[in-house]
């Protein structure tokens, strides 16, 4: 079995404390050799500035192939292209095209009168310029906003034909749930790489919320193992155990690339990374002061 290639997501930081927690999660993870490090963008593009900010200044410090994401809520075709353009201008190479989530306070995605109504608009618009490379989003559960899985499958079949090159799945708990969608994707014609998201569970009361707000189904067994080791006092080696299995058997069905949503916090995703055989490489350490 090969050693995987791994990337990890990253969020922008809105305070001080959260800043240093990001660098703390970089200056951690980025021995662990990624392909690339993406970086999210809050609802409603709350954090635009912040994300743009937090690229730049992880490209330029440690060298590291930056992903930047982009939606297209609450701003105009020609802002979220100023955006894109400002990120080339960086050298920025990546961008994770998504349609995005509500604004905070709104049930549904709804399209800024002179933006893009989808992300399969986004996504040809940003494969025109010829600038980057394009990865999407994709759901090995069904979509909250999709009539089922292959519904989903059938979108992300839009997305790769207008101009993407991978995909990254949502979160799930369950080997065999990627697998099914895998083969729904090769069966529906989609050839790009689609790249599981792994999620360490650093809170399993956490990871059930997060679930309940993709769509994703928690298994009742990982619910019972969970609260048996958080009584226990061993729900972090639980975890450990957990993630490394679920990678394990990704692997082992012929995955070859795994991307970590690290939610900040680097420990778990370190040691699941080095329990697969990844070993970290000298960095240069990160000066806070320029990016502050």
């Amino acid at each position: 079995m090969a050693t995987p290639r791994i990337s990890f997501e990253f969020f922008p930081p809105q305070t001080l404390d959260a800043s240093f927690r990001l660098w703390e999660t970089v200056q951690a993870l980025a021995p662990m050799q990624p392909e690339f490090v993406s970086v999210t963008y809050g609802a409603g593009g709350t954090t635009r500035k912040l994300t743009h900010e937090a690229v730049t200044a992880i490209g330029k410090n440690y060298g590291l192939n930056v992903a930047a994401h982009l939606t297209c809520v609450d701003a105009t075709k020609a802002e979220t292209l100023e955006i894109a353009a400002a990120y080339a201008d960086a050298g920025v190479t990546e961008i994770v095209a998504l349609r995005g989530d509500a604004p905070k306070g709104a049930e549904r995605f709804s399209a800024h009168p002179e933006g893009f109504a989808s992300s399969v608009e986004l996504i040809e618009a940003l494969a025109a310029t010829g600038k980057f490379k394009l990865r999407v989003g994709a759901y090995p559960e069904p979509h909250p906003d999709a009539a089922d899985s292959l519904a989903d499958v059938r979108w992300l079949k839009r997305k790769i034909d207008a101009g993407a090159s991978s995909a990254i799945t949502q979160f799930f708990f369950d080997a065999d749930t990627f697998f099914r969608f895998r083969d729904l994707c090769v069966k529906e014609g989609i050839t790009a790489p689609i790249i599981p998201g792994i999620l360490p569970i650093t809170s399993w009361a956490g990871a059930k919320k997060f679930a309940l707000r993709c769509g994703s189904d928690v298994p009742a067994r990982l619910d019972d193992a969970f609260t048996t080791a958080a009584r226990d006092g061993r729900e972090e080696l639980y975890a450990l155990a957990h993630c490394t299995q679920l990678c394990d058997n990704l692997l082992q069905g012929g995955v070859e690339d795994l991307h970590f949503y690290t939610l900040n916090r680097p420990h778990l995703t370190r040691e699941v990374v080095r329990a697969l055989g990844i070993q970290p490489e000298l960095v240069p350490e990160l000066v806070l002061e320029k990016v502050a």
